[in-house]
Protein backbone atom coordinates (compact mmCIF):
# COMPACT_ATOMS: atom_id res chain seq x y z
CA UNK A 1 0.00 0.00 0.00
CA UNK A 2 1.36 3.18 -0.85
CA UNK A 3 2.38 5.92 1.65
CA UNK A 4 2.20 9.83 1.30
CA UNK A 5 4.68 11.39 3.26
CA UNK A 6 4.44 14.66 5.10
CA UNK A 7 6.64 16.71 7.11
CA UNK A 8 4.64 16.73 10.15
CA UNK A 9 1.10 15.02 11.22
CA UNK A 10 -1.02 16.34 13.65
CA UNK A 11 -3.79 13.70 15.14
CA UNK A 12 -6.41 15.37 16.44
CA UNK A 13 -7.77 18.94 16.01
CA UNK A 14 -9.10 20.04 19.28
CA UNK A 15 -6.86 22.91 21.28
CA UNK A 16 -3.76 21.12 21.23
CA UNK A 17 -3.18 19.67 17.99
CA UNK A 18 -5.21 22.80 16.04
CA UNK A 19 -3.03 25.06 18.11
CA UNK A 20 0.24 23.17 17.28
CA UNK A 21 -0.60 22.93 13.40
CA UNK A 22 -1.40 26.69 13.46
CA UNK A 23 1.56 27.70 15.00
CA UNK A 24 3.74 26.02 12.26
CA UNK A 25 1.81 26.68 9.30
CA UNK A 26 3.81 29.85 8.02
CA UNK A 27 6.69 27.65 7.83
CA UNK A 28 5.51 26.17 4.48
CA UNK A 29 6.06 22.49 5.73
CA UNK A 30 3.69 19.94 4.65
CA UNK A 31 1.29 19.21 7.26
CA UNK A 32 -1.10 16.63 7.88
CA UNK A 33 -4.18 17.06 10.29
CA UNK A 34 -6.25 13.88 10.81
CA UNK A 35 -9.70 14.02 12.73
CA UNK A 36 -12.12 11.31 13.56
CA UNK A 37 -15.03 13.26 13.35
CA UNK A 38 -16.67 15.32 11.22
CA UNK A 39 -17.04 19.30 10.94
CA UNK A 40 -20.34 19.91 13.47
CA UNK A 41 -23.04 21.29 11.70
CA UNK A 42 -24.47 24.74 12.62
CA UNK A 43 -28.12 24.62 12.68
CA UNK A 44 -30.84 25.28 15.19
CA UNK A 45 -30.37 21.85 17.16
CA UNK A 46 -26.85 23.57 18.46
CA UNK A 47 -29.94 25.62 21.34
CA UNK A 48 -31.77 23.24 21.47
CA UNK A 49 -31.68 22.17 25.52
CA UNK A 50 -33.29 18.56 24.72
CA UNK A 51 -31.90 17.54 21.67
CA UNK A 52 -28.19 18.79 23.33
CA UNK A 53 -28.61 17.23 27.21
CA UNK A 54 -31.42 14.51 26.77
CA UNK A 55 -30.57 13.09 23.28
CA UNK A 56 -27.28 13.83 23.75
CA UNK A 57 -26.49 14.56 19.76
CA UNK A 58 -23.60 15.65 20.19
CA UNK A 59 -21.80 12.74 21.94
CA UNK A 60 -19.63 10.37 20.44
CA UNK A 61 -22.21 6.60 20.61
CA UNK A 62 -19.55 4.99 22.20
CA UNK A 63 -19.34 2.56 25.67
CA UNK A 64 -16.81 2.18 27.79
CA UNK A 65 -16.86 0.27 31.01
CA UNK A 66 -15.86 1.20 34.57
CA UNK A 67 -13.96 -1.32 36.93
CA UNK A 68 -17.07 -3.06 37.84
CA UNK A 69 -17.72 -3.85 34.61
CA UNK A 70 -20.64 -1.16 34.09
CA UNK A 71 -21.31 0.31 30.81
CA UNK A 72 -21.00 4.14 31.22
CA UNK A 73 -20.98 6.52 27.69
CA UNK A 74 -17.99 8.95 28.22
CA UNK A 75 -18.70 12.64 27.66
CA UNK A 76 -16.54 13.17 24.14
CA UNK A 77 -17.43 14.89 20.81
CA UNK A 78 -15.62 13.92 18.09
CA UNK A 79 -15.93 16.42 15.53
CA UNK A 80 -13.44 19.46 13.74
CA UNK A 81 -12.21 21.44 16.76
CA UNK A 82 -12.43 18.57 19.11
CA UNK A 83 -14.28 19.06 22.45
CA UNK A 84 -13.68 22.64 22.79
CA UNK A 85 -16.89 22.89 20.35
CA UNK A 86 -18.79 22.14 23.10
CA UNK A 87 -16.96 23.51 26.13
CA UNK A 88 -17.78 26.56 28.42
CA UNK A 89 -14.42 28.67 27.27
CA UNK A 90 -13.72 29.62 30.54
CA UNK A 91 -9.60 30.02 29.93
CA UNK A 92 -7.58 30.25 33.21
CA UNK A 93 -4.12 30.45 34.07
CA UNK A 94 -2.62 27.76 36.54
CA UNK A 95 -1.98 29.61 39.54
CA UNK A 96 2.05 29.47 40.59
CA UNK A 97 1.50 27.18 43.17
CA UNK A 98 -0.03 24.64 40.99
CA UNK A 99 2.96 24.00 39.56
CA UNK A 100 4.57 23.22 43.18
CA UNK A 101 3.98 19.99 45.50
CA UNK A 102 1.04 21.31 46.87
CA UNK A 103 -0.39 19.75 50.50
CA UNK A 104 -4.16 18.71 50.35
CA UNK A 105 -6.10 17.22 52.85
CA UNK A 106 -6.30 13.84 50.78
CA UNK A 107 -2.46 13.92 49.85
CA UNK A 108 0.22 15.98 48.15
CA UNK A 109 -0.23 17.42 44.43
CA UNK A 110 3.07 16.64 43.04
CA UNK A 111 5.30 19.41 41.29
CA UNK A 112 5.24 19.87 37.51
CA UNK A 113 9.35 19.31 36.44
CA UNK A 114 8.72 23.28 34.56
CA UNK A 115 7.34 26.18 36.76
CA UNK A 116 4.99 28.65 35.68
CA UNK A 117 7.91 30.84 34.47
CA UNK A 118 8.35 28.51 31.54
CA UNK A 119 4.52 29.12 30.47
CA UNK A 120 3.96 32.24 31.42
CA UNK A 121 5.05 33.70 27.76
CA UNK A 122 3.15 31.07 26.23
CA UNK A 123 -0.11 32.25 28.32
CA UNK A 124 0.14 35.35 27.26
CA UNK A 125 -0.08 34.49 23.27
CA UNK A 126 -2.69 31.66 23.91
CA UNK A 127 -5.07 34.51 25.59
CA UNK A 128 -4.55 36.61 22.93
CA UNK A 129 -4.99 33.64 20.05
CA UNK A 130 -8.07 32.32 21.63
CA UNK A 131 -9.73 36.00 22.40
CA UNK A 132 -9.59 36.02 26.69
CA UNK A 133 -11.38 38.63 27.95
CA UNK A 134 -10.82 39.27 31.41
CA UNK A 135 -9.80 42.41 33.93
CA UNK A 136 -6.01 41.71 35.56
CA UNK A 137 -5.92 42.30 39.28
CA UNK A 138 -9.18 41.00 40.44
CA UNK A 139 -8.87 37.19 41.36
CA UNK A 140 -6.74 37.30 44.50
CA UNK A 141 -5.16 33.93 43.23
CA UNK A 142 -4.20 35.11 39.96
CA UNK A 143 -0.43 34.28 38.80
CA UNK A 144 1.72 37.07 37.67
CA UNK A 145 1.68 38.54 34.32
CA UNK A 146 3.21 40.76 32.50
CA UNK A 147 0.45 43.03 31.06
CA UNK A 148 -3.63 43.11 31.36
CA UNK A 149 -5.71 41.00 29.02
CA UNK A 150 -5.95 41.75 25.32
CA UNK A 151 -9.79 41.48 25.17
CA UNK A 152 -11.69 43.72 27.99
CA UNK A 153 -14.12 41.28 30.98
CA UNK A 154 -17.31 40.80 29.66
CA UNK A 155 -19.85 43.02 31.35
CA UNK A 156 -22.25 42.00 34.23
CA UNK A 157 -25.63 41.65 33.80
CA UNK A 158 -27.98 43.46 36.69
CA UNK A 159 -28.48 39.81 38.52
CA UNK A 160 -24.86 39.04 38.10
CA UNK A 161 -23.44 42.23 39.13
CA UNK A 162 -26.16 42.12 42.34
CA UNK A 163 -24.41 38.72 43.10
CA UNK A 164 -20.96 40.46 42.62
CA UNK A 165 -21.69 43.17 44.97
CA UNK A 166 -23.30 41.03 47.98
CA UNK A 167 -20.31 38.73 47.59
CA UNK A 168 -17.75 41.63 47.86
CA UNK A 169 -20.21 43.12 50.79
CA UNK A 170 -19.11 39.77 52.48
CA UNK A 171 -15.38 39.93 51.93
CA UNK A 172 -15.25 38.16 49.24
CA UNK A 173 -13.49 38.44 46.03
CA UNK A 174 -15.48 38.02 42.82
CA UNK A 175 -13.44 38.39 39.69
CA UNK A 176 -14.63 38.51 35.70
CA UNK A 177 -14.49 34.60 34.85
CA UNK A 178 -11.82 35.09 31.54
CA UNK A 179 -13.48 33.83 28.84
CA UNK A 180 -12.85 33.01 25.21
CA UNK A 181 -15.19 34.62 23.08
CA UNK A 182 -15.35 36.53 19.68
CA UNK A 183 -16.83 39.62 21.57
CA UNK A 184 -17.43 42.81 20.42
CA UNK A 185 -18.99 45.24 23.04
CA UNK A 186 -18.69 48.92 24.11
CA UNK A 187 -19.95 50.32 26.87
CA UNK A 188 -21.77 47.11 27.98
CA UNK A 189 -23.59 46.51 25.01
CA UNK A 190 -22.79 44.23 21.61
CA UNK A 191 -21.90 45.80 18.18
CA UNK A 192 -24.01 44.60 15.60
CA UNK A 193 -20.29 43.09 14.00
CA UNK A 194 -20.08 40.79 17.25
CA UNK A 195 -19.83 37.23 16.23
CA UNK A 196 -20.58 36.72 20.17
CA UNK A 197 -24.30 38.01 20.90
CA UNK A 198 -25.38 37.24 25.03
CA UNK A 199 -27.43 33.69 24.86
CA UNK A 200 -28.28 30.96 27.01
CA UNK A 201 -26.92 28.44 25.07
CA UNK A 202 -23.27 28.28 25.89
CA UNK A 203 -22.03 25.39 28.58
CA UNK A 204 -22.56 22.38 26.22
CA UNK A 205 -23.85 24.06 23.73
CA UNK A 206 -21.99 24.29 20.16
CA UNK A 207 -21.88 28.15 19.14
CA UNK A 208 -24.54 28.68 16.53
CA UNK A 209 -22.84 31.98 15.54
CA UNK A 210 -19.31 30.92 15.98
CA UNK A 211 -18.78 33.29 18.43
CA UNK A 212 -16.90 31.03 20.87
CA UNK A 213 -13.46 30.85 20.79
CA UNK A 214 -13.18 27.16 20.05
CA UNK A 215 -10.28 25.38 18.10
CA UNK A 216 -11.83 25.22 14.96
CA UNK A 217 -12.92 28.88 14.53
CA UNK A 218 -9.83 30.38 16.32
CA UNK A 219 -7.01 27.70 14.75
CA UNK A 220 -8.92 25.60 11.96
CA UNK A 221 -10.72 27.93 9.72
CA UNK A 222 -8.21 30.29 9.32
CA UNK A 223 -5.03 28.30 8.75
CA UNK A 224 -6.59 25.69 6.07
CA UNK A 225 -7.72 29.41 4.45
CA UNK A 226 -4.22 31.11 4.59
CA UNK A 227 -2.06 27.85 3.94
CA UNK A 228 -2.27 25.54 1.15
CA UNK A 229 0.75 23.40 3.00
CA UNK A 230 -1.82 22.34 5.12
CA UNK A 231 -3.82 19.73 4.81
CA UNK A 232 -7.37 18.48 6.56
CA UNK A 233 -8.77 14.85 6.55
CA UNK A 234 -12.28 14.59 8.48
CA UNK A 235 -13.84 10.94 9.59
CA UNK A 236 -10.16 9.77 9.53
CA UNK A 237 -9.62 7.22 12.90
CA UNK A 238 -6.14 6.17 13.41
CA UNK A 239 -6.41 2.70 14.38
CA UNK A 240 -2.51 2.40 14.95
CA UNK A 241 1.20 3.79 14.77
CA UNK A 242 3.60 1.68 13.44
CA UNK A 243 7.39 1.63 14.21
CA UNK A 244 10.25 0.41 11.86
CA UNK A 245 12.39 -2.65 13.07
CA UNK A 246 14.37 -0.35 15.49
CA UNK A 247 11.30 1.09 17.69
CA UNK A 248 12.71 4.08 17.81
CA UNK A 249 10.66 6.36 15.84
CA UNK A 250 6.64 6.54 14.55
CA UNK A 251 7.19 5.15 10.27
CA UNK A 252 3.52 4.67 9.98
CA UNK A 253 -0.06 6.45 10.82
CA UNK A 254 -2.57 3.37 9.93
CA UNK A 255 -6.14 5.69 9.15
CA UNK A 256 -9.50 3.97 8.64
CA UNK A 257 -11.37 5.92 7.03
CA UNK A 258 -14.55 6.17 4.00
CA UNK A 259 -15.12 2.52 4.75
CA UNK A 260 -11.09 1.64 4.07
CA UNK A 261 -7.44 1.77 5.10
CA UNK A 262 -5.23 4.50 4.53
CA UNK A 263 -1.90 4.69 5.65
CA UNK A 264 0.43 8.20 5.98
CA UNK A 265 4.32 9.00 7.63
CA UNK A 266 5.77 11.68 8.01
CA UNK A 267 9.21 13.47 9.98
CA UNK A 268 7.29 14.04 12.66
CA UNK A 269 4.01 12.58 14.66
CA UNK A 270 1.99 14.53 17.16
CA UNK A 271 -0.72 12.86 18.88
CA UNK A 272 -3.28 15.78 20.50
CA UNK A 273 -6.70 13.41 20.51
CA UNK A 274 -7.17 14.31 24.27
CA UNK A 275 -6.05 12.85 27.00
CA UNK A 276 -7.88 9.23 26.91
CA UNK A 277 -8.51 8.56 23.31
CA UNK A 278 -4.33 9.32 23.00
CA UNK A 279 -3.57 6.87 25.58
CA UNK A 280 -5.69 4.15 23.89
CA UNK A 281 -4.00 4.97 20.44
CA UNK A 282 -0.72 4.19 22.49
CA UNK A 283 -1.68 1.47 23.83
CA UNK A 284 -3.58 -0.07 21.08
CA UNK A 285 0.08 0.33 19.21
CA UNK A 286 1.42 -2.44 20.88
CA UNK A 287 4.15 -4.11 18.98
CA UNK A 288 6.96 -6.46 19.45
CA UNK A 289 9.37 -4.02 20.07
CA UNK A 290 6.68 -1.91 22.36
CA UNK A 291 4.73 -5.18 23.86
CA UNK A 292 2.77 -2.67 26.40
CA UNK A 293 1.69 0.10 24.36
CA UNK A 294 3.75 2.89 22.10
CA UNK A 295 6.32 4.60 24.36
CA UNK A 296 4.79 2.55 27.35
CA UNK A 297 8.10 0.92 28.96
CA UNK A 298 7.37 3.21 32.12
CA UNK A 299 3.74 1.35 32.59
CA UNK A 300 2.48 4.72 33.02
CA UNK A 301 0.61 5.27 29.76
CA UNK A 302 -3.24 6.01 30.97
CA UNK A 303 -2.29 6.08 34.54
CA UNK A 304 -2.88 9.16 36.19
CA UNK A 305 -6.28 10.06 34.97
CA UNK A 306 -6.87 13.44 36.63
CA UNK A 307 -10.12 15.30 35.69
CA UNK A 308 -11.70 17.29 38.41
CA UNK A 309 -13.78 16.74 41.14
CA UNK A 310 -16.81 19.02 40.26
CA UNK A 311 -20.51 19.75 40.44
CA UNK A 312 -22.92 21.89 38.71
CA UNK A 313 -25.27 23.41 41.35
CA UNK A 314 -28.55 25.03 41.27
CA UNK A 315 -29.75 27.60 43.53
CA UNK A 316 -33.35 28.68 43.35
CA UNK A 317 -33.83 32.47 44.34
CA UNK A 318 -37.08 33.95 45.50
CA UNK A 319 -37.01 36.81 43.03
CA UNK A 320 -36.53 36.49 39.23
CA UNK A 321 -33.11 36.00 37.42
CA UNK A 322 -33.46 37.51 33.89
CA UNK A 323 -29.54 37.21 33.57
CA UNK A 324 -29.54 35.98 29.85
CA UNK A 325 -25.10 35.36 29.47
CA UNK A 326 -24.97 34.36 33.32
CA UNK A 327 -20.89 33.23 33.21
CA UNK A 328 -19.33 36.43 33.87
CA UNK A 329 -18.45 35.80 37.62
CA UNK A 330 -16.03 33.43 39.37
CA UNK A 331 -14.62 33.23 42.94
CA UNK A 332 -11.59 32.42 44.21
CA UNK A 333 -11.19 32.90 47.75
CA UNK A 334 -11.01 29.43 49.06
CA UNK A 335 -8.84 28.11 45.57
CA UNK A 336 -5.89 27.51 48.76
CA UNK A 337 -8.25 27.02 52.00
CA UNK A 338 -9.63 29.41 54.22
CA UNK A 339 -9.01 30.58 57.67
CA UNK A 340 -11.37 27.62 59.28
CA UNK A 341 -10.27 24.78 56.88
CA UNK A 342 -6.70 25.55 55.87
CA UNK A 343 -6.69 22.95 52.43
CA UNK A 344 -7.18 24.09 49.14
CA UNK A 345 -10.74 23.56 47.95
CA UNK A 346 -11.10 25.01 44.65
CA UNK A 347 -13.01 27.44 42.29
CA UNK A 348 -16.30 28.62 42.24
CA UNK A 349 -17.59 30.08 38.80
CA UNK A 350 -21.28 30.71 37.65
CA UNK A 351 -21.85 28.18 34.73
CA UNK A 352 -24.59 28.54 31.83
CA UNK A 353 -28.42 29.19 32.73
CA UNK A 354 -30.46 26.05 33.25
CA UNK A 355 -33.11 25.12 31.10
CA UNK A 356 -37.01 23.93 31.76
CA UNK A 357 -36.33 20.88 29.49
CA UNK A 358 -32.72 19.98 31.04
CA UNK A 359 -34.26 20.32 34.88
CA UNK A 360 -36.97 17.97 33.36
CA UNK A 361 -34.82 15.30 32.53
CA UNK A 362 -33.18 15.06 36.80
CA UNK A 363 -34.25 13.15 39.03
CA UNK A 364 -35.61 16.36 42.04
CA UNK A 365 -35.08 16.11 45.21
CA UNK A 366 -37.46 15.78 47.95
CA UNK A 367 -37.38 19.13 49.02
CA UNK A 368 -38.83 20.74 45.77
CA UNK A 369 -41.80 19.06 46.34
CA UNK A 370 -43.53 22.26 47.93
CA UNK A 371 -43.57 23.16 44.58
CA UNK A 372 -46.76 21.82 42.75
CA UNK A 373 -46.71 19.92 39.61
CA UNK A 374 -42.90 20.27 39.23
CA UNK A 375 -43.33 23.77 38.01
CA UNK A 376 -39.52 23.62 35.50
CA UNK A 377 -39.91 26.92 33.89
CA UNK A 378 -40.74 28.53 37.28
CA UNK A 379 -37.51 26.54 38.22
CA UNK A 380 -35.55 28.11 35.58
CA UNK A 381 -36.46 31.21 35.55
CA UNK A 382 -35.56 31.72 39.16
CA UNK A 383 -32.42 29.95 39.20
CA UNK A 384 -28.54 30.47 39.55
CA UNK A 385 -26.40 27.92 38.03
CA UNK A 386 -23.03 27.26 39.72
CA UNK A 387 -20.14 24.95 38.76
CA UNK A 388 -17.93 24.29 41.67
CA UNK A 389 -13.62 22.84 40.62
CA UNK A 390 -11.47 20.91 43.19
CA UNK A 391 -8.52 19.31 42.41
CA UNK A 392 -8.14 15.70 42.81
CA UNK A 393 -4.77 14.01 43.15
CA UNK A 394 -3.26 11.88 40.35
CA UNK A 395 -2.92 7.89 41.29
CA UNK A 396 -1.49 5.24 39.52
CA UNK A 397 -4.55 3.24 39.67
CA UNK A 398 -7.14 5.68 38.40
CA UNK A 399 -6.13 4.82 35.02
CA UNK A 400 -7.99 3.68 30.91
CA UNK A 401 -7.14 0.92 29.57
CA UNK A 402 -8.19 -1.35 27.24
CA UNK A 403 -9.65 -5.30 28.37
CA UNK A 404 -9.69 -7.19 24.70
CA UNK A 405 -11.67 -4.77 22.88
CA UNK A 406 -13.53 -2.76 25.66
CA UNK A 407 -12.36 0.16 27.31
CA UNK A 408 -12.25 0.24 30.73
CA UNK A 409 -11.65 3.39 33.12
CA UNK A 410 -10.96 2.83 36.37
CA UNK A 411 -11.52 5.83 38.58
CA UNK A 412 -11.61 6.47 42.58
CA UNK A 413 -12.94 9.25 43.51
CA UNK A 414 -10.61 11.07 46.10
CA UNK A 415 -9.47 14.24 47.89
CA UNK A 416 -13.40 14.83 48.04
CA UNK A 417 -13.22 16.21 51.98
CA UNK A 418 -11.69 19.29 49.96
CA UNK A 419 -15.14 19.73 47.63
CA UNK A 420 -17.40 18.96 50.34
CA UNK A 421 -16.28 21.89 52.07
CA UNK A 422 -16.51 23.81 48.61
CA UNK A 423 -19.75 23.14 48.62
CA UNK A 424 -20.34 24.08 52.04
CA UNK A 425 -18.88 27.35 51.56
CA UNK A 426 -21.29 28.15 48.81
CA UNK A 427 -24.05 27.31 50.90
CA UNK A 428 -23.70 29.44 53.61
CA UNK A 429 -23.71 32.06 51.05
CA UNK A 430 -27.18 31.18 49.93
CA UNK A 431 -28.90 33.63 52.49
CA UNK A 432 -27.21 36.61 51.69
CA UNK A 433 -28.07 36.22 47.85
CA UNK A 434 -31.49 35.48 48.51
CA UNK A 435 -31.75 31.78 47.36
CA UNK A 436 -33.33 28.61 49.20
CA UNK A 437 -30.81 27.07 52.09
CA UNK A 438 -30.17 23.90 49.44
CA UNK A 439 -28.70 23.45 46.39
CA UNK A 440 -30.12 21.01 43.28
CA UNK A 441 -27.32 18.75 42.27
CA UNK A 442 -27.85 19.09 37.95
CA UNK A 443 -26.42 16.00 36.95
CA UNK A 444 -27.66 16.08 33.33
CA UNK A 445 -25.23 18.66 32.24
CA UNK A 446 -22.21 16.54 32.55
CA UNK A 447 -23.83 13.46 31.46
CA UNK A 448 -26.09 10.89 33.16
CA UNK A 449 -23.33 9.78 35.01
CA UNK A 450 -20.75 12.38 36.57
CA UNK A 451 -18.60 10.26 38.43
CA UNK A 452 -16.91 8.52 35.44
CA UNK A 453 -18.95 9.87 32.22
CA UNK A 454 -17.76 13.44 33.30
CA UNK A 455 -14.66 13.99 30.69
CA UNK A 456 -15.04 17.13 29.84
CA UNK A 457 -11.10 18.12 32.11
CA UNK A 458 -9.84 14.74 31.21
CA UNK A 459 -5.87 14.82 31.76
CA UNK A 460 -2.86 13.19 32.90
CA UNK A 461 -2.54 9.83 31.37
CA UNK A 462 1.00 9.97 29.88
CA UNK A 463 2.65 12.67 32.49
CA UNK A 464 5.65 14.29 31.17
CA UNK A 465 9.00 14.82 33.33
CA UNK A 466 12.63 14.16 33.12
CA UNK A 467 13.01 10.59 34.41
CA UNK A 468 11.97 8.05 31.45
CA UNK A 469 11.30 5.49 34.47
CA UNK A 470 8.29 7.43 35.88
CA UNK A 471 7.01 9.65 33.14
CA UNK A 472 6.15 9.12 29.24
CA UNK A 473 7.14 12.24 27.72
CA UNK A 474 10.52 14.47 28.35
CA UNK A 475 10.12 18.12 29.27
CA UNK A 476 9.49 18.92 25.32
CA UNK A 477 6.42 16.97 25.26
CA UNK A 478 8.27 13.94 23.08
CA UNK A 479 8.13 10.52 23.53
CA UNK A 480 11.34 9.26 25.81
CA UNK A 481 11.27 6.07 23.47
CA UNK A 482 10.74 7.57 20.35
CA UNK A 483 12.84 9.80 18.04
CA UNK A 484 9.89 11.53 16.65
CA UNK A 485 6.75 11.17 18.34
CA UNK A 486 5.28 13.97 20.52
CA UNK A 487 2.16 14.54 22.67
CA UNK A 488 0.18 18.43 22.59
CA UNK A 489 -2.68 17.53 24.92
CA UNK A 490 -3.30 17.27 28.54
CA UNK A 491 -1.93 14.25 28.50
CA UNK A 492 1.55 15.68 29.80
CA UNK A 493 -0.13 17.15 32.96
CA UNK A 494 1.40 15.72 36.41
CA UNK A 495 -1.77 17.89 38.26
CA UNK A 496 -4.74 19.87 37.04
CA UNK A 497 -4.89 22.16 40.00
CA UNK A 498 -8.69 23.63 39.84
CA UNK A 499 -8.73 25.30 37.07
CA UNK A 500 -10.11 24.76 33.85
CA UNK A 501 -7.06 22.96 32.06
CA UNK A 502 -8.07 24.18 28.16
CA UNK A 503 -5.38 27.51 28.32
CA UNK A 504 -2.61 25.56 29.73
CA UNK A 505 -3.22 22.70 27.14
CA UNK A 506 -2.99 25.67 24.21
CA UNK A 507 -0.25 27.72 26.10
CA UNK A 508 1.47 24.16 26.01
CA UNK A 509 1.22 23.35 22.37
CA UNK A 510 2.54 26.58 21.40
CA UNK A 511 5.26 26.22 23.55
CA UNK A 512 5.80 22.46 21.89
CA UNK A 513 5.73 23.82 18.39
CA UNK A 514 8.02 25.95 19.36
CA UNK A 515 10.52 23.03 19.72
CA UNK A 516 9.34 21.29 17.30
CA UNK A 517 10.21 24.34 14.81
CA UNK A 518 13.45 24.87 16.23
CA UNK A 519 14.08 20.92 15.61
CA UNK A 520 12.87 21.47 12.05
CA UNK A 521 15.43 24.54 11.83
CA UNK A 522 12.28 26.87 10.82
CA UNK A 523 11.84 30.12 12.73
CA UNK A 524 9.57 30.22 15.43
CA UNK A 525 6.11 32.21 14.82
CA UNK A 526 4.43 34.27 18.02
CA UNK A 527 1.82 35.98 15.82
CA UNK A 528 -1.22 34.58 15.63
CA UNK A 529 -2.98 33.85 12.75
CA UNK A 530 -6.16 35.14 14.00
CA UNK A 531 -5.57 38.67 15.50
CA UNK A 532 -9.07 40.03 15.28
CA UNK A 533 -12.18 38.85 14.13
CA UNK A 534 -12.60 36.22 12.25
Amino acid sequence: MSTEHFDLIVIGSGPGGATLAQRLAPSGKKILILERGDWLERSMDNWDSRKVFIDNLYQAAETWYDQAGKAFHPGLHYFVGGNSKLYGAALFRLRERDFEALPHAGGVSPGWPLKYDVFAPYYEQAERLFHVHGAAGEDPTEPRRAGPYRYPPVSHEPRMQQLADTFARHGLHPFHLPLGILLDEKDGKITPTSAFVRNPFFDGYPSLTNGKADAEVVCINPTLAAYPNVTLLTGAYVARLDTGASGRAVNAVQVERNGGKETYSADIVVVACGALSSALLLLRSASAKHPHGLANGSDQVGRNYIRHNQSVLMAVTREPNDTVFQKTLALSDFYFGAGDWPHPMGLIQMTGKSHADTIRGESLPPWLEWLPEKPFQYLAHHSLDFWLSSEDLPRPENRIRYDGGRVVVEQTDNNMEAHRHLRAKLEALLEPIGAHPHLLQRKLYLGKDIPIGGTAHQAGTARFGPDPKTSVLDLDCKAHELDNLYVADASFFPSIGAVNPTLTIIANALRVADRIAERMGIPTNETPVVEGQP
